[in-house]
């Protein structure tokens, strides 16, 4: 604007004088240009170089990586949220999500508890390949799976199965390093008691703490409980579900058993919180999925501008992706963060139920390709 139309403005010169006396006397906030990134990046950095500072055994199957990083400094989370593991395996650069086993307090260190999975080629190669002293990449802390006090009971209910439990880990270390005024039941639902992930850990919180009951469920073996959890032992355990807050964390197969379970308790749905767990196992057998399609079908994928390959029926459109050399930023690998969306020119795509697509996705042909099955020949855009 013209310096003399300013001039004619109601209060120009008392604000000229305030400048004036502001450059002599006032903090010049030119001088912390480029901070406000810097301390974003501290909290929300795209990536960070840990180093592997123990291993600790848990089961026969299952082992605790503890991860600090090499810049000395860990972004805050919550209790519940995830990173991602980046890593290279026989010349594919992947990732895969691990919840946080360590209570958030912990600041040094993040923990996250490993468990074999047949045919895992991630799992394995922690496992079996990893040692103390080996450098990894990480993602910043994320996800929703955490207790929200304004929303959530201060009466908490987890269930798990498996190594669903380790969220619940990270929950229940921080209620007891901190203070709670929580009641907390875990329910944890496991083939055997061999498989019981911190079994010993939640037994002796259990027997200190009164606000913390812990509940093992057993298909074998003895134990109070067994068989698979269901209504009945829910409500045994739990009593009145009103005043509660569910959290579930465990496979596909359970989820699917638990709401069911669940619908006789007439929860509301803010009640209920469960935990992304990756993508079913066999797609072949979800809900709408093409019968026509088996596991010998394959289609052809073109990514434009890049390359063209052949993929079977059954694989997510990310693995396809990786294998291939090509790398699409991902996170969760559940359907759910929308960081390896990509963009569906032609063909179609199965997505399992629950995954969380935006309406703006939908709008303008967006597929999260971490839970998208080609169903036919596709050409994408990345």
């Amino acid at each position: 604007m013209d310096s003399q139309i300013l001039r004619q403005l109601e209060g120009y010169e008392k604000v000229t004088t305030d400048i004036e006396v502001l450059k002599r006397y006032g903090y010049d906030y030119r001088l912390e240009r480029g901070l406000a990134k810097k301390y974003v990046e501290r909290f929300h950095p795209h990536a960070i170089d840990v180093k592997v500072t123990d291993i600790i055994n848990e089961t026969n199957s299952t082992k605790t990586l503890r991860l600090a990083s090499k810049q000395k400094y860990m972004p805050p989370f919550q209790a519940g949220q995830y990173i991602s593991v980046i890593v290279e395996v026989d010349g594919i650069r992947t990732s895969r999500p691990y919840s946080i086993s360590s209570s958030p307090d912990e600041i040094a260190y993040y923990d996250i508890t490993v468990r074999r999975v047949e045919g895992g080629m991630i799992s394995n190669y922690l496992l079996d390949s990893i040692k103390i002293g080996d450098s990894l990449q990480v993602s910043a802390p994320a996800g929703n799976f955490y207790h929200n006090p304004i929303i959530h009971s201060n009466k908490v209910v987890y269930i798990a199965g498996g190594s669903g439990v380790t969220p619940f880990k990270s929950m229940i270390q921080h209620a007891v390093n901190t203070g709670t005024e929580k009641e907390i039941w875990l329910i944890y639902g496991s083939k055997n008691d061999s498989e019981l992930i911190f079994n010993d850990y939640f037994s002796k919180v259990a027997s200190k703490y009164t606000f913390f009951r812990y509940i093992p469920v057993l298909e074998e073996g003895a134990g109070t409980y067994k068989g698979f959890i269901t209504k009945d032992i829910i409500k045994e355990i739990v009593g009145d579900s009103s005043d509660k807050t569910f959290f579930i964390c465990g496979p596909q197969a359970m989820y699917e058993h638990l709401l069911k379970e669940l619908q006789p308790l007439k929860l509301k749905p803010r009640q209920i919180r469960m935990e992304s767990y990756g993508v079913p196992a066999d797609v072949f057998s979800q809900p709408g999925w093409p019968k026509e399609i088996s596991q010998n079908t394959r289609f052809v994928i073109k990514v434009r501008g890049k390359k063209d390959f052949t993929v079977t029926a059954g694989q997510p459109l990310l693995q396809s992706l990786e294998k291939n050399h090509i790398v699409v930023p991902s996170l969760c690998r559940s359907g759910e963060c929308s960081m390896c969306r990509v963009k569906l020119v032609s063909g179609k795509v199965y997505q399992p139920e629950g995954v969380k697509l935006r309406q703006a996705d939908r709008r303008f042909g967006y597929i999260h390709s971490c839970a998208a099955f080609p169903i036919s020949d596709c050409e994408i855009i990345i």
